[in-house]
């Protein structure tokens, strides 16, 4: 036997061997690929005020608006719906419907199968659509569109509510290859407030498109991911840290902020306690600083750029923001600096970050100046913390002669928990909002949360007053002197009409309009929807029966639909009918009669760009009528 050494010794030789030699062949391996850094996915060019910031080295993926749309069934017309569909789509109700226990006797309708609801008058499939804002957790509300679909014979969807509608992000599809759904909406519908109920037929208004307000939630949470303009993981790692330093982890919160997913992305998830402002939350990470040492001297960075180059205030005023309260210091003597871009960003950073010593120069600018200068200024005044300086500084406000300032100084004063905004509820239905103001007016929001706004709190019905409205089932009377009316009301109907007192002064007939009596709270009412007691309100005030203004919230869910619109891919999409209110006269005109090009989603012709552009000019301001 040789000795284990003399093996060894074979062992090794062989290994050195030359690969001919017999019995000493060895493969080798593959060569291991060698791992490169800081490979560029693409290029960035920034300002040099954001140098040092994530916005600098990366960019934000899923940060924008996300339309969802989805096939939904309204119940409860009186036989203004219709049986007429495609087949496609009859045949995905009726799946859903059978998925949902629709027609079951769980729902109460004990035989009704979804064939049958699918035939009845009283029902129709509808186009729901709706616009998820950026980062929404799950649960969070939108309000919705509901439009009849395009030669259905639907005339009408009042009265109607919609039943349980997954919505889903991109054109509407049919089948079984649909995206996940994302949300899901349901309510009542509130259509044009401004028509004569019931009276369909009657008239040329459309009744076949409407809303429900907040009538949408979203069943995940929507995603926003940064991407790295290079891959790196440590640079990823410092990302990460960054943001996390900036917002830690909260209560209720599962993960961190941010989760770094490789070298290329990181994954943000929105704070519970910043969820309704998830625009402002990715702002502040964009502008965050990967530096988090020495934010005084970060600071005092941001300030010489900007006084080198003054209109770069909006970034300025972003940085400062997220670097927090060690920056004021830096930037406070430039709430009077002359020249407007700096002493702006000063101005706006201070009021995020809660500097009382901006006020009296916010207060200046909310009191003095332009229009728009003293609307930003308001805006910025609501976020403060108390102090009744800003109170005092904005009550007169609501005399203002420009009503969009005394609007912007209720809502502010509102956000402050002013005691001056008193707030009613009128039988959940909607709100009662009541400010002391010398310019009466009423106002009518069209968005979130159903509310009627009154300026000048000791407005009164004005007598003699002989009114009548929607085919003689409202009927008003009133003799100069009494604090009473006589209001005459009938339901549709077989049912007996009512004939009952209702207080004259405003706020309280608003009340009665939409309160309905019961045991539990036996004040007298007549039960009117929300809809129906803007309608009932706005013909008394164009009767000349109802002092000062009539203005209304533009509708915002459709501007919202077509911004959102114009960054999807493909943009296909039908456009439908909006109405728009002409308060001048009472009338409501169409934006759809304009010229039609192209053709969207099952051949429904939809407006070219500059028709899109002018609805959207339209839809995202208020109108005013002054009287």
């Amino acid at each position: 036997m040789p000795h284990p050494r003399l093996r060894v010794l074979a062992a090794t030789l062989c290994a050195l061997a030359l690969p001919t030699l017999a019995g000493c062949m060895v493969e080798k391996a593959t060569p291991k690929p060698k791992t490169t850094r800081n490979e560029p996915n693409f290029e960035l060019d920034v300002e040099p005020i954001l140098r040092g910031t994530i916005m600098s080295e990366s960019i934000m993926i899923g940060f924008e608006p996300t339309i969802v749309r989805g096939y939904g069934l309204v119940v409860g017309l009186k036989g203004t719906g219709s049986r007429i569909m495609p087949a496609e789509v009859r045949a995905q109700m009726i799946r859903e419907m059978a998925r949902r226990g629709i027609g079951s006797a769980a729902h109460g309708a004990g035989d009704l199968s979804p064939e049958k609801m699918l035939n009845s008058d009283d029902v129709a499939v509808v186009i729901v659509e709706g616009v998820i804002p950026a980062g929404s957790p799950k649960e969070a509300t939108f309000d919705v569109r509901v439009v009849a679909i395009p030669g259905s014979g639907t005339t009408s969807l009042e009265g109607g509510t919609l039943y349980t509608t997954d919505l889903r992000p991109g054109p509407l599809t049919t089948g079984s290859k649909q995206p996940f759904a994302l949300a899901e909406a349901r309510g009542p519908i509130f259509i044009n407030p401004f028509i004569e109920p019931d009276a369909n037929g009657r008239d040329s208004i459309n009744r076949t498109s409407g809303r429900i307000l907040e009538g949408g939630k979203t069943t995940k949470d929507i995603p926003i991911k940064v991407r790295l303009a290079s891959t790196s993981h440590a640079r990823a790692a410092t990302m990460q840290s960054a943001v996390n330093s900036m917002f830690p982890r909260e209560p209720g919160q599962r993960t961190e902020t941010a989760h770094g997913r490789s070298g290329d992305v990181i994954e943000l998830n929105v704070p519970p306690s910043w969820r309704d402002k998830a625009e402002e939350f990715v702002k502040l990470v964009q502008h965050t600083s990967l530096m988090t040492t020495a934010p005084e001297q970060t600071a005092y960075a941001v300030r010489r750029a900007l006084l080198a180059s003054p209109g770069q205030g909006e970034a300025a005023a972003w940085r400062w923001r997220a670097i927090g309260s060690k920056s004021i210091p830096v930037f406070q003597d430039l709430y009077t600096y002359p020249e407007d871009g700096p002493r702006r960003a000063a101005i706006e950073a201070g009021a995020y970050l809660k500097d009382p010593m901006v006020v009296p120069p916010l207060i200046e600018m909310a009191t003095t100046g332009d229009s728009t200068t003293r609307l930003l200024a308001i805006d910025l005044l609501a976020n403060l913390g108390l102090d009744p300086r800003i109170d005092l500084a904005l009550r007169p406000l609501l005399d203002d002669a420009d009503v969009d300032i005394r609007l912007a100084a209720f809502e502010c004063l509102e956000k402050r928990n002013d005691p001056i905004v008193r707030t009613y509820v009128v039988d959940d239905k909607f709100d009662l909002q009541v400010v002391p103001s010398s310019k009466e007016m009423i106002y009518v929001s069209q968005s979130g949360r159903p509310k009627l706004v009154l300026f000048g709190e000791e407005g009164a019905v004005r007598r003699p007053v002989t009114f009548a409205a929607w085919s003689n089932r409202l009927m008003i009377r009133g003799d100069e002197g009494t604090e009473t009316l006589s209001v005459y009301w009938k339901l549709p109907g077989p049912d007996p009409p009512v004939v009952l007192d209702a207080p004259a002064a405003i706020p309280e007939f608003i009340a009665f309009l939409g309160h309905q009596r019961t045991p539990e709270s036996p004040l007298p009412g007549i039960g009117l929807t929300y809809a129906e007691t803007i309608g009932a309100l706005h013909a008394l005030w164009s009767d000349g029966f109802l002092p000062g203004g009539f203005k209304t919230e533009q509708d915002r869910i459709l501007a919202a639909i077509i911004r959102a619109q114009e960054e999807e891919v493909p943009p296909s999409r039908p456009e439908f009918e909006e109405e728009e209110l002409d308060l001048d006269d009472g009338r409501v005109e169409s934006l759809a009669g304009i010229e039609e090009t192209g053709t969207g989603i099952g051949g429904v012709d939809a407006p070219n760009q500059a028709d899109l552009q002018a609805v959207e000019r339209a839809a995202t301001g208020r109108d005013t009528v002054p009287r």
